[in-house]
């Protein structure tokens, strides 16, 4: 670690003012990815800013065609909130399946969404669901916002507040998991939004969640086992490592992709 200022503001006017000065800011919510990237020196903030006390940020409600969710939400509040559980399942079942009881107890949606590690959960879900990233002062479609490897379209110093997803009128999310760690060393997220709107997403097969828009056309058409399994998955891209390679990775996604709208359509 090195030498830094922390504050912990309680208001967003709060957190405006200290950042009038000229300090680079980073934000601490659940600390789940900041706190071991601070150890190893692989961020180097003037100002570290903890958010987590401030109650704007925190909160889950319905709107007209889905939820909005705080971006201080923690993982276990959304696995085990009635209204997820009522109104999209999938995403308790996928909040449920992070890493293990204490991480989802820290951990915030908000935090994870906009550290976009390629290998998170929830970055699936976000773009599968047509989600809605809003900060301080502006809103960006999850189409745009995930950029790559850990980038998103966050300016230096923007805050993410909330997030908004449609609700599906039904939806799959299937992972296959390091066992240590629990993140994914793929997962797929299937989304059939109504009236011939299929979204596939796929997060930790490469360095950043993507779409299978072949697969969603021909889901769209019929969604149906038979209607993807002449479709292939490209391995060009894919994330290489000791725990799986491209190809295998390509394989993986296909198969992932046919169990989820199997469950959908058993």
């Amino acid at each position: 670690m090195y030498q830094f200022d922390f504050a912990k503001p309680k208001t967003l006017d709060d957190l405006k003012a200290l950042r009038e000065g000229e300090a680079e800011v980073q934000y601490l919510a659940g600390g789940m990815t900041l706190i071991a990237t601070l150890k190893q020196r692989l961020a180097m903030p003037e100002l570290l800013v903890d958010i987590s006390a401030i109650d704007d940020l925190k909160g889950l409600s319905k709107t007209a065609d889905g939820l909005k969710i705080g971006a201080l939400t923690k993982h276990a509040d959304v696995a085990s909130n009635a209204d997820v559980k009522n109104t999209i399942p999938t995403l308790a079942k996928l909040a449920g399946m992070i890493g293990d009881p204490q991480v989802r107890n820290r951990g915030t949606l908000g935090g994870s969404v906009a550290n976009n590690d390629p290998s998170a959960d929830y970055p699936a879900a976000v773009l599968a669901l047509k989600g809605t990233i809003h900060t301080e002062n502006r809103s960006i479609t999850a189409d745009d916002f995930f950029v790559d490897l850990f980038e998103t379209a966050l300016d230096e110093g923007e805050l993410l507040t909330a997030i908004e997803v449609k609700t599906p009128t039904r939806a799959s999310y299937q992972k296959f998991a390091n066992p240590a760690s629990r993140y994914a060393i793929a997962g797929v997220f299937v989304a059939d939004l109504g009236g011939g709107d299929v979204r596939v997403a796929v997060t930790g097969a490469g360095p950043c969640v993507y779409r299978l828009k072949d697969f969603e056309a021909a889901l769209a058409k019929d969604f149906s086992v038979d209607a993807i399994k002449g479709l292939e998955v490209s391995a060009d891209g894919l994330n290489e490592d000791v725990h799986a390679s491209p190809d295998y990775r390509a394989d993986l996604v296909k198969t992932l992709t046919m169990r989820a709208v199997k469950e959908l359509t058993d």
